[in-house]
């Protein structure tokens, strides 16, 4: 090899060793993590476990790349939802002092393996780069981090050191013209604290909080026939009376109940009248982010008198994202009656189901609900008469002593054919059941703690 290739190599060999050889250190702090306020849950206590990996030596006018290897998270993922693939990606704070301060911002990227529930949350390695300015030695000691899930909505949990967090490495740093190279310093050593994580903090918890009325309160269910009546003579617009309606939720992992203020209006189209339900105009502050066309609001308006069965109705889609903090107008629900028998029917609100995001919830009214709206009606073809219910063709519902629920578009989805999916919900407040003024927000740690 000529002199000039062996320069070369010897050259760049000398520029592999400025920087000097790389250090791994691991240090482990009590720390707690605060999830959302709309899960529920009070602050979690658990040990953070990281690994700092940085240059042993430098110069000044370097820029460094640092590590930061979460070995150990302060939570696991709750026994609530499996975690896909790449949905996770943590932030940090590494704070530098000695000759230099600094907060460095730490990044990961989204990348995990799927996260069963119940277990160790896995977190991809985050890295930060820092422009040595002084000589001198400097230190790196890990501190906050952030924990964000994308699915099935963006939710973030932070965790806090609780105690003075020793530094976990040291980057002795020369002057520019300096000619130190070579050995290694080591890092920063292990702090004590009992290593209790595990707790069903972080992973999935969602930002933001909920807000929103109350509606009406029930007065305690009470039938009533002082509904709007109509039908007769040459009207064609009927308005219902709105009623308060105390409903009891399922939910995946418990029972909420909530009330609100329900009106059923009608329009008569020829034999048959096209429906409209419509909840309190109050506006209610999204606790999450919300993706366009994820929440599709249904109901079965519940018929009685002399006719019987159910009506399904249902309403559009959110059209547009809305943000945590944005207030959300809650859409009208529409459908067809056919009446099938003929004398005056009543109309009140029946079974409500909410769908967003592949999970179902249904709530449900009391038996004595009270009547909304009467109409004076005649007996149409296939009307609803004995237990089904006409849609204009779309929908078909079970009879009114309690047969099965069907309905067209797969809307009114009232059994749980897929837990696993229904337990979702408990990621989702942003899917919360919103009527009117009242807000329906579950709040499923909670109840798993009780």
């Amino acid at each position: 090899m000529s002199a000039a290739g062996v320069a070369l190599m010897l050259g760049g060999a000398g520029i592999l060793l400025a920087a000097g050889p790389a250090q791994a250190a691991e240090v482990s702090y009590s720390t707690e993590c605060v999830p959302p306020p709309i899960s529920g849950l009070p602050p979690v206590q658990g040990t953070t476990k990281v690994q700092i990996t940085a240059p042993a030596e430098a110069k000044v006018g370097d820029e460094v790349e640092v590590v930061w290897k979460t070995v150990e998270a302060a939570s696991k993922n709750p026994d609530v939802l499996d975690l896909e693939k790449d949905t996770v990606k943590p932030t940090g704070r590494l704070k530098v002092a000695g000759a230099q301060t600094a907060d460095l911002t730490m990044e990961g990227p989204r990348q995990n393996p799927p996260i069963p529930k119940n277990s160790p949350m896995v977190l991809p390695d985050m890295k930060g780069k820092l422009k040595l300015t002084t000589a001198g030695e400097i230190t790196l000691t890990p501190g906050a981090y952030t924990i964000n899930v994308s699915k099935p909505l963006s939710t973030d949990t932070t965790c806090t050191p609780k105690e003075t967090v020793r530094p976990a490495a040291t980057i002795k740093v020369t002057e520019a013209g300096g000619g130190t190279t070579g050995g290694t310093t080591s890092g920063g050593t292990t702090a004590g604290g009992t290593t209790t994580g595990g707790t069903d903090a972080g992973g999935t918890t969602t930002s933001g909080g909920t807000t929103g009325s109350g509606g009406t309160t029930t007065s305690g269910g009470t039938t009533t026939s002082g509904g709007t009546s109509g039908g007769g003579g040459g009207r064609t617009d009927f308005e219902g009376k709105e009623v308060s309606v105390a409903y009891a939720c399922k939910t995946p992992i418990g029972d909420k109940n909530a009330t609100s203020p329900v009106k059923i209006n009608a329009k008569r189209n020829g034999g048959s009248f096209d429906l409209t339900v419509k909840f309190s105009t109050s506006v209610m502050d999204s606790p999450a982010d919300i993706p366009k066309d994820s929440v599709k609001p249904s109901m079965e308006v519940k018929l009685g008198g002399a006719d019987k069965g159910f009506v399904p109705v249902e309403g559009p889609t959110n059209k547009e994202p809305i943000k945590a903090g944005q207030p959300i107008e809650i859409p009208e629900l529409t459908g067809t009656y056919k009446p099938g028998a003929t004398g005056r029917a009543t109309l009140s609100p029946g079974v409500l189901t909410v769908k967003a995001l592949g999970t179902t919830t249904t709530c449900t009214p009391p038996a004595n609900v009270q009547v909304s709206l009467e109409l004076d009606t005649s007996a149409q073809p296939g009307g609803a008469s004995g237990g089904a219910s006409a849609s204009g063709g779309t929908s078909t519902t079970g009879s009114a002593t309690g047969g099965s629920s069907a309905s067209g578009g797969g809307l009114a989805d009232t059994g749980a054919e897929d837990a696993g999916a229904l337990r979702a919900l408990a990621l989702v407040a942003g899917t919360a059941i919103l009527l009117g003024g009242a807000v329906f927000t579950f709040m499923p740690w909670r109840l798993l703690k009780r």
